[in-house]
């Protein structure tokens, strides 16, 4: 890569993000930094509803560490929804403050999936779950990025070592 990239993942839950973030923090060598991870840190479950206050205080967090490593020349993956466009436009303004390349790659999930997989998370737990209030509240608010350049990836498809190859390619390509 001819710059340092930090690449923001967006998306609903149970989208894939996290299971694409991680793969694209390892073929990278990028560091990752997840929200939800900075939030279990803290004591919070942000499948049960966390105040904004906190949420804003995750961020901030996760803002220091990625700015520490971008200056230091090391590539970020991170991992969280992405939700609102502000959110995301931090991000870009957090990345051009580093002087690095900013990349959003977009999991797409359309609403029958996603309540599969919630259903499926019920069942076996393999992850936190998120109550459905907190789902209908972060559907609701989420602002598609389609005006942003997104990479996209169809969230049937985020184990897929042909796309996972693509959107590093991309990333790759960032300047």
């Amino acid at each position: 890569m001819a710059r340092v990239v930090l690449t923001l993942m967006c998306g609903l839950s149970f989208s894939g993000k996290s299971t694409v973030a991680r793969e694209l923090a390892g073929r990278l060598d990028a560091e990752l930094i997840s929200l939800d991870a900075i939030n279990l840190e803290r004591g919070l479950d942000g499948g049960q509803g966390i105040p904004v206050d906190e949420w804003a205080k995750t961020n901030r967090i996760a803002h220091g560490r990625a700015t520490t490593l971008l200056r230091a020349g090391r590539h970020v993956v991170i991992d969280d929804t992405g939700s609102p466009r502000f959110i995301r436009d931090e991000w870009r303004a957090a990345a051009s403050r580093a002087g690095t390349a900013f990349a959003l790659v977009w999991v797409q999930i359309d609403p029958e999936l996603q309540r599969e997989r919630v259903r499926a998370n019920r069942s076996d737990l393999s992850r936190h779950d998120v109550v459905d209030a907190v789902l209908a509240e972060h559907t609701a608010g989420f602002e598609n990025p389609i005006d942003e350049d997104p990479i996209i990836i169809d969230a049937r498809h985020t184990t897929s070592e042909q796309d996972l190859n693509d959107i590093v390619t991309k990333l790759r390509t960032k300047s």
